[in-house]
């Protein structure tokens, strides 16, 4: 307990002491700061994963050598991704629209978050917080220099450039578009992720063994990427 929280304390039981004061005697007695309370981030990430949906953005460079700017949702615990827009001009307009729209989208599903992770970037408006606070939605902005904090949003960003964006030409926004709409698909419909027990975002994926048969490949982004499925018999 810090030492004017101790003043306070003290105050209310009629004694009146300085905080310096009170410094003062913790020292002489030993006493250091109280530890720190209440959980890690990671306990805490952990603790309210499935009400946490975590933002953010990231940049594509087209072959005419102009940038394109993706803002994406991960909901934390299934890891479903969903691309909110792509654009190359994202005013406070773009983000609070598509704010809306996610808000609208979660509510028709009738699915419930309480907090929504950020950074601190200048291209989340006052108003993109306040589409989600009309929903009861907590926004928390990560500490400054700190990446780490949006560690999810951070290895999504990794993955799409590894398996996808790496190899692709961009033309421009409706071709990117067209090519993350196909990749989304892809990765939360199909591909196992290890932090869920190899299982797929969106349930449905099966680890359950089945009798060989015969295994049909299924060429995704023009054989970029590879789904394999088990005939029926």
């Amino acid at each position: 307990m810090c030492s004017h929280r101790i003043q306070g304390e003290l105050r209310g039981l009629g004694i009146r002491l300085s905080a310096s004061s009170i410094r003062r005697v913790l020292r002489h007695h030993g006493l250091g700061p109280a530890p720190r309370s209440g959980p890690t981030w990671k306990e805490f990430l952990v603790a309210q994963a499935s009400g946490i949906l975590t933002t953010d953005f990231f940049v594509v460079d087209t072959i005419k050598f102009t940038q394109l700017y993706v803002l994406f949702v991960i909901e934390l615990q299934s890891r479903v991704v969903h691309i909110l827009g792509v654009t190359d001009h994202p005013t406070g307009f773009f983000v609070t629209q598509v704010a809306r729209n996610l808000a609208g989208d979660l509510a028709e599903q009738r699915l419930s978050f309480r907090f929504l992770i950020r950074d601190r970037d200048a291209k989340f408006t006052a108003g993109f917080d306040e589409v989600f606070a009309s929903e009861s939605i907590e926004v928390i902005k990560t500490p400054i220099r700190a990446p780490r904090a949006s560690a999810y949003a951070e290895r999504f960003v990794r993955t799409a450039r590894r398996e996808c964006l790496d190899w692709t030409l961009v033309l421009g926004r409706r071709h990117l578009e067209a090519t993350l709409t196909e990749y989304i698909r892809h990765y939360n419909e199909h591909q196992p992720h290890r932090g869920l027990g190899l299982e797929t975002p969106v349930p449905g994926h099966t680890t359950v063994p089945l009798p060989l048969g015969k295994i049909a490949r299924h060429s995704v982004l023009g054989g970029l990427i590879h789904e394999y499925h088990q005939l029926a018999a």
